[in-house]
């Protein structure tokens, strides 16, 4: 741009400062020409076209400067006009970003995309930032104010002190207040006002307020490095403190999703004494008759899609309780008391389930969608928890007192424990051993079911979605104790937490080998694990 060009922007960039309101209509014909600006000579005489459309202070500069930042504005090299496009074929179709009006149809070497770097991205945030803080929206002025705190520009200092003076929510104030402390430290503000300032950031915490004092530490003066080092100093120990309830959380996270897929073993192999290697083909249906009912959903009732995991869980459950039932009267009740045969077995049935399911749906993973209300994140303190991970871990919970309640408080759970304790002695009181074996192997497969339900919102739905916990849940149940659910939840938070906490150091492979080995060396100690239960599989 020469400076017949730059001479009118920068005058109309003063006027426009000092004499258009925030958030103000500007007429059409100014602002076209000081969008159709923007292309014209070097990033920095950019910056400055920049700075005049924003600060007419018109809402329809917002827009034009974000597309500008993602590198998505062109410009019509025939006419210089600057427009929005949108492929259309093999040529793209334009708008004026003004206007909104259709331009029509262009070949796609009849437009050119206006180049930026970094430098220019960097202040092109700051204008948004800017121009969004007196929004009325709040999730833009949010916005707007955590653009600020990251990019701590001193130029926006003073519509910051506007911003903060108009502003109700609390939030949103906090974030603008820390801003503000930000800025204050890269002005010639007094020692008092810029430890002040380096206070207020500490107290707000995180590894964001970190970076910001490490920053600011660089260029403070020697009489303020004390109190900006003492500061980063808390902050990390606070750090230290919110990382390690973080590994715990994870390992938690981790355990309650060991628990879903061991919960089920441990009564077809603790309480039964069968070797089940098709448990985790049941927690692969689960998860397919998740994917199945949201194909459903999708397909016909897409209302209903918020409500697609509640479906699901009784479908799933029956599904892998028939499932099991069927295995057990056709395959387990000829084996009982030959552990190696249900071994062999069942392995073979769950080759022969994972070929099944290949067929019917194909080898690639499936798409399993998250509900609006399992998507994204919050923080409890220095925590960042997952929804899906955190409805998953109560689910857990809910799942294992349920079936405590099934096995202390219902007909069938005192059956249960009455062929566990003396299968001879339950069928001479009248107690139908085979029907009892039937829905206990049921009850099992179907809680396999529900833990492929909570996993389809984690792992990928593949016929080999179950081989990726079998392992796991074996070494859950035999560390926990054989046939003790208490035993089985302290056994899966156990090696959750452990595997966890050895993965920043050992790399997620090793950490699950050292685990493992570990389990082995407490067995020789424990054969009966954690806490021992008599029954059927321990006497024999």
């Amino acid at each position: 741009m020469n400076a017949g060009r730059l001479i009118p922007i920068i005058a109309l960039l003063l006027a426009l400062a000092f004499g258009a309101p925030a958030q103000a209509q500007t007429d059409d014909a100014t602002l076209t020409a000081l969008v159709n600006a923007l292309p014209l000579g070097n990033f920095k005489e950019r910056e400055v076209a920049a700075t005049a459309l924003a600060a007419t202070g018109d809402p329809r500069a917002v827009p034009v400067l974000q597309t500008l930042t993602d590198g998505e504005l062109y410009v019509i090299e025939a006419s210089g006009q600057v427009v929005f496009v949108e492929t259309s074929g093999a040529g793209v179709l334009a708008t004026d970003p003004v206007t909104a009006s259709s331009l029509g149809e262009f070949a796609k070497g009849d437009v050119e995309k206006v180049k930026v770097n970094n430098g220019l991205r960097r202040a092109l945030r700051t204008l948004i930032g800017q121009m969004t803080l007196l929004s009325e929206n709040r999730g833009t002025r949010l916005a707007a104010a955590l653009s600020v705190l990251r990019d701590a520009s001193p130029d926006t200092l003073e519509l910051l002190d506007s911003a903060l003076a108009a502003e109700a929510d609390p939030e949103i104030k906090t974030v603008m207040d820390v801003a503000r402390a930000a800025i204050v430290l890269k002005t010639d503000a007094s020692s008092a006002e810029k430890a002040a300032a380096a206070q207020r950031i500490a107290e707000r915490g995180g590894r964001e307020a970190i970076t910001i004092l490490t920053g600011a530490l660089a260029e403070a003066p020697a009489d303020l490095k004390p109190a900006i080092e003492a500061a980063i100093d808390s902050l990390e120990r606070t750090r230290a403190v919110w990382s390690v309830l973080q590994n715990v959380w994870y390992g938690i996270s981790l355990g309650s999703v060991l628990l879903l897929a061991a919960i089920g073993l441990a009564i077809t192999f603790g309480v039964m004494g069968v070797i089940n290697m098709a448990h985790g083909e049941m927690v692969m249906l689960g998860a397919y008759t998740t994917f199945v009912v949201q194909e459903v959903i999708r397909g016909s009732f897409p209302g209903l899609f918020e409500y697609s995991l509640a479906i699901a869980l009784p479908l799933a459950f029956l599904v892998t309780a028939l499932v099991g039932v069927a295995i057990e009267r056709s395959i387990i009740r000829w084996l009982y008391g030959r552990a190696l045969e249900t071994l062999l077995a069942t392995w073979g049935l769950s080759l022969i389930i994972q070929q099944a399911v290949r067929t019917a749906f194909g080898p690639t993973n499936k798409q399993v969608g998250n509900p609006q209300w399992m998507s994204g994140s919050f923080e409890l303190g220095g925590l960042d928890i997952t929804y899906n991970r955190f409805w998953i871990v109560l689910f857990a919970i809910a799942v294992f007192l349920a079936l405590l309640a099934v096995l202390n408080r219902t007909p069938l759970g005192l059956q249960m424990r009455a062929v566990t304790q003396n299968r001879r002695m339950a069928s001479a009181m009248g107690i139908r051993t085979p029907l009892v074996d039937a829905m206990t192997f049921g009850l099992g497969s179907g809680i396999a079911g529900l833990a492929g339900v909570a996993l389809s919102q984690l792992d990928n739905v593949s016929p080999n979605l179950g081989q990726n916990y079998i392992i796991d849940s074996f070494m859950v149940v035999v560390f926990g104790g054989v046939g003790n659910l208490w035993g089985t939840l302290v056994g899966a938070l156990s090696i959750g937490v452990a595997n966890k906490f050895l993965e920043p150091y050992a790399g997620a492979v090793v950490a699950k080998i050292l685990i493992l080995v570990l389990i082995i060396l407490f067995i020789q100690r424990r054969p009966r694990g954690l806490f021992a239960l008599k029954g059927r599989a321990v006497e024999q």
